[in-house]
């Protein structure tokens, strides 16, 4: 199983303080202050004024007139040229499309620290293009693909990501984390009770796992097996044709959005 990469011996202290800031701003549903900013991500009021406007330097974010800032031209384009280099739209929404004659919502998403960032998420009957990149995080062990995901991590790797933390849904710890995610490895899939009698199966992708993809629904027991082998089917065409993922597992985060897979 895959092992959690740590940080080199001297990370980029600023580095990694500046992309936490443009992560933070990037899921803000409204223009946000640095004042606001410095309190979620319990940093220096200065140093994240001096970050914002180093990004508003560079278009990536943008000053309101009340002195708020909201994501700016450069976000957008660095998010296309990320998503059309990885191949992700060209190559994975073909084998995607396969998934939703089961009628269901149909995802797939990458692992974010301890959350899910969507790359794809679609409601049954919503059009392709308003699929991609909809919903922001969302807690990795509350959904399927989350679990699928940390289940190719290592129990050290488990541990040092939720050490201090509580956990969704594992309220008494991380024990009974760590059982779960073993009978997803020994099982190869998961399918996971998330919502009143909504339940989503989800495979991981790739070896190592780069995502992971869903489908989640009233899905019967006995209707399972059929979505888990289209959905390994549709794994191993998204892996086989190439289509790449950014790796966002180095960056920090913190859970909001909405979604049950």
């Amino acid at each position: 199983m895959a092992k959690k990469r740590s940080a080199g011996a001297q990370p980029n202290r600023s580095l990694i303080d500046g992309i936490a800031v443009l992560q933070a701003l990037a899921i803000s549903s409204e223009p946000v202050g640095g004042l606001e900013l410095s309190r979620r991500l319990s940093f220096e009021p200065t140093r994240v004024n001096r970050l914002l406007k180093t990004l508003a330097y560079l278009d990536i974010a943008r000053q309101t007139p009340d002195r708020k800032y909201v994501s700016g031209p450069g976000m957008t384009v660095l998010a296309a040229q990320s998503m059309f280099a990885s191949g992700f739209v060209q190559k994975a929404l073909p084998a995607l499309s396969k998934l939703r004659r089961f009628g269901h919502t149909v995802a797939m998403g990458v692992l974010w620290r301890d959350n899910v960032s969507y790359l794809y998420h679609a409601r049954p009957s919503m059009h392709e293009a308003d699929a991609i990149g909809r919903i922001g995080l969302y807690p990795a062990t509350l959904g399927g693909i989350g679990m699928a995901l940390l289940s190719q991590l290592s129990d050290d790797s488990i541990y040092a990501l939720y050490d201090g933390k509580d956990i969704p849904r594992y309220p008494s710890g991380i024990a009974p984390l760590l059982d779960d995610l073993k009978t997803i490895r020994d099982q190869g899939f998961v399918r996971l009770l998330v919502k009143d009698e909504q339940h989503t199966v989800a495979v991981p992708v790739g070896k190592p796992a780069h995502s992971a993809v869903a489908v989640s629904g009233w899905i019967p027991d006995e209707s399972t097996r059929k979505i888990m082998d289209t959905l390994i089917e549709v794994a191993d065409e998204i892996n086989s044709g190439g289509a790449s993922v950014p790796d966002v597992s180095e960056t920090m985060s913190s859970p909001v959005g909405m979604g049950y897979l």
